[in-house]
């Protein structure tokens, strides 16, 4: 016997929300917008299964969701539905693509090579709950009728990502992650990017040439070492143009290793399009 109100899914029905308000949480979620076909989102989607399970394919590789796993999924990716149970329920946190811009998000951008080979990572009921808490937290601010609302979830937003990505980097099989040459260059890009921003110097610890150490890191992430070392200077630096409004344009570039301030000028105006006075007034 057919329901006498059909199922909706939230993202069909709150599309424009979505938009508006940058980030919007949907509990009671029962799958994807459309079991027929594959769906792909243009906005970035947190799924934190609740119960059930749903089996998926993620772009061409099985994955699924459950009770207890978080799925970080990347715009553009397409998500088919191979099986599920009836029971199935998530909670999904949609942010819209034009919030990733914002400074205080950019360890999504910088932890992008991660989550985006392997989304799903499972919890101990432990981590689920604090991630949770995190959620709720954010349920109750999109409840208030503030300014400053949406600054506010942009701080959950990061402050729950940091949780997550604690959590998964427990989880990972580092004996595998470690023979990719990408993750090595992350974990050493971390370390050394206020210092060191010439792909010669990551190739050397990764005991490569210059020429294969980007070959590689260019076919195991899809895209160039040169590329994830630009972005993880401009992120760290547009965070601190954002938050550190007591330091000078000329301290910001000491900080991340600049001689001077109009080569870091430079190098920020060829990445962003802006200076670094430019982007500071603008936020």
């Amino acid at each position: 016997m057919k329901s006498k109100h059909p199922y909706t899914h939230p993202i069909t029905l709150y599309r424009q929300r979505i938009k508006e308000e940058g980030i919007v949480v949907f509990d009671d979620v029962r799958g994807l917008p459309t079991d027929s076909e594959p769906f792909v989102s243009p906005d970035y989607v947190i799924c934190i299964g609740q119960r059930g399970r749903i089996d998926l394919m993620y772009d061409d590789i099985p994955d699924y969701s459950e009770r207890h796993t978080v799925g970080v999924i990347f715009p553009n990716h397409a998500l088919a539905t191979v099986n599920k149970t009836d029971d199935y329920l998530a909670t999904l946190i949609m942010v819209d693509a034009s919030v990733l811009d914002d400074p205080m998000l950019q360890i999504i951008k910088q932890l992008r090579y991660r989550y985006e080979p392997h989304p799903c990572v499972k919890l101990d009921r432990h981590e689920y709950k604090m991630i949770m808490n995190v959620v709720e937290g954010m349920q109750e601010t999109s409840r208030i009728d503030i300014a400053d609302r949406r600054m506010l979830m942009v701080r959950q937003l990061e402050f729950l990502l940091r949780f997550l990505s604690y959590y998964r980097s427990r989880k990972m099989d580092e004996s595998l992650a470690e023979k990719r040459v990408s993750t090595r260059f992350q974990n050493d890009l971390a370390k050394h990017f206020r210092q060191h921003r010439d792909v010669g110097f990551y190739a050397d610890k990764a005991c490569l040439t210059a020429k294969h150490f980007s070959t590689v890191v260019r076919k195991e992430t899809g895209r160039s070492a040169t590329h994830w070392i630009h972005t993880r200077v401009v992120a760290e630096a547009k965070m601190l143009l954002h938050i550190r409004r007591d330091l000078t344009v000329q301290a910001i570039a000491d900080m991340l290793g600049f001689d001077e301030q109009a080569t870091f000028s430079r190098y920020f105006r060829r990445e962003t399009g802006m200076s670094p006075t430019e982007f500071r007034e603008r936020e």
